[in-house]
């Protein structure tokens, strides 16, 4: 007896499910097997614990007191140290406290970096600090580091840094780039055949070319295969850019732009321009970072009106919540306002963040303060070792996870 149509469709297997199971079947066995191959030793076996370690939130934490804890990778005789960096010559009371402390994130640990690994991994590779004196503190602990393991070190300035060093076995050469704006900035005075800003009052001030390039870095996307870029502390700097007697004058091809636009304005054009620059200029599979501001801890006014940080230990959250919180409109908020302005600027594009803000807004203890030889408290600034040494962990941290990433 025939079979009708319908009866010889039910009898057909459904092949398309059945290839969907074996495909994924064959999918988990070969990731299975992965998971079980063991990593080569190279590069100091951080390719596994990366895998794993780079789902924490390592901004999200403590310091935590270890009173046992090992001394730093390097001390106070590095030479590269800035006098007034360098708290425990300096004297600094709790200079040798600050080292106890350690940061702990929640739910993983912060690895401290490994020199010697760091330059067997990174050999015949240009590493650039860009940025303001804070970027020359994270660039000093890395060298300290790195040059008490190597010796054999060769000084030089290369693509127009501000101060470099090559360690010659490993050919691997870090810089620092000194910038405060990032872009090319210089003084202005009217033009006594009048113009446009002239037309508005303006008598004199500073120019801002928001679409070109600070001199001292412009080659620096071309030369380094890492770079790491900073900029925030000169945008809220009164002192200096004072909004009447020597305002920000913005220039964008060539010409003012009109009208005027203040600072955070501006900041935000620099940005932009200056991260598409590094984007179209930087070498074929170069790896950038935009670190995030790091705080000030000034107490009882700015650095000009007597303020002072002279505390001894971190400080809890809620203090933290009080000094930096925005709404406070306090001295120290630039941190956080700052930051706005850069986290919308590379939201679309290839740069890489390395967050350092909250955790160190702790750090109140951790500053040259006084003893940082200036006729005001230091609090802007670093003490080395320090703080920064904590930077530098987590910056390898990230870097490591991008590099061994594929």
């Amino acid at each position: 007896m025939a079979t009708s149509t319908r009866d010889q469709t039910a009898k057909k297997i459904p092949l398309l499910p059945l290839f969907s199971l074996v495909f994924f079947a064959s999918i988990f066995f070969l990731l299975s097997l992965s998971r079980t191959t063991p990593v080569s030793p190279g590069s100091y076996q951080v390719k596994a614990r990366l895998r794993s370690d780079l789902n924490c939130d390592y901004t999200d934490g403590s310091w935590v007191y270890d009173p046992d804890r090992s001394s730093a990778k390097y001390d106070s005789t590095c030479k590269e140290i800035f006098k007034g960096w360098n708290c425990i010559a300096g004297g600094k009371p709790n200079a040798e406290e600050i080292l106890r402390w350690r940061w702990q994130p929640k739910g993983c640990n912060l690895p401290p970096f490994d020199p010697m690994g760091f330059l067997e991994t990174y050999r015949d590779t240009n590493i650039g600090f860009v940025g303001d004196s804070l970027n020359r503190n994270m660039f000093v602990s890395l060298f300290c580091a790195l040059r008490r393991v190597s010796i054999d070190v060769k000084k030089w300035r290369p693509a127009g840094a501000d101060r470099g060093f090559t360690f010659l076995q490993y050919n691997l050469t870090i810089a620092y780039h000194r910038t405060n704006l990032l872009s090319r900035y210089g003084s202005w005075l009217a033009d006594p055949k009048g113009g446009k800003l002239e037309s508005l009052g303006y008598k004199e001030g500073y120019r801002v070319d928001v679409d070109i390039p600070d001199g001292t870095w412009a080659s620096a996307p071309s030369f380094h295969d890492i770079l790491i870029f900073n900029t925030g502390h000169w945008w809220w700097a009164p002192s200096k850019f004072h909004p009447v007697k020597s305002p920000m004058l913005f220039y964008e091809n060539g010409l003012p732009i009109i009208p005027p636009i203040p600072p955070d304005v501006g900041l935000d054009i620099v940005l932009k321009h200056m991260i598409h620059y590094v984007e179209e200029k930087m070498r074929p599979g170069g790896i950038k970072f935009f670190r995030t501001q790091s705080p000030r801890h000034f107490e009882g006014g700015d650095w000009n009106e007597g303020g002072s940080c002279l505390r001894q230990q971190p400080l809890s959250s809620h203090q933290v919540q009080e000094l930096f919180e925005v709404r406070n409109t306090g001295t120290n908020v630039e941190s956080r306002l700052v930051n706005q302005h850069l986290l919308r600027a590379i939201n679309e594009s290839s740069f890489h963040i390395l967050d350092i803000t909250h955790l160190s807004e702790f750090r109140a203890d951790a500053h040259p303060a006084n003893a940082g030889g200036k006729k005001h408290d230091d609090c802007m600034h670093w003490c080395l070792p320090g703080v920064p040494d904590t930077w530098i962990d987590l910056f390898i941290l990230h870097l490591n996870g991008i590099k061994f990433r594929d």
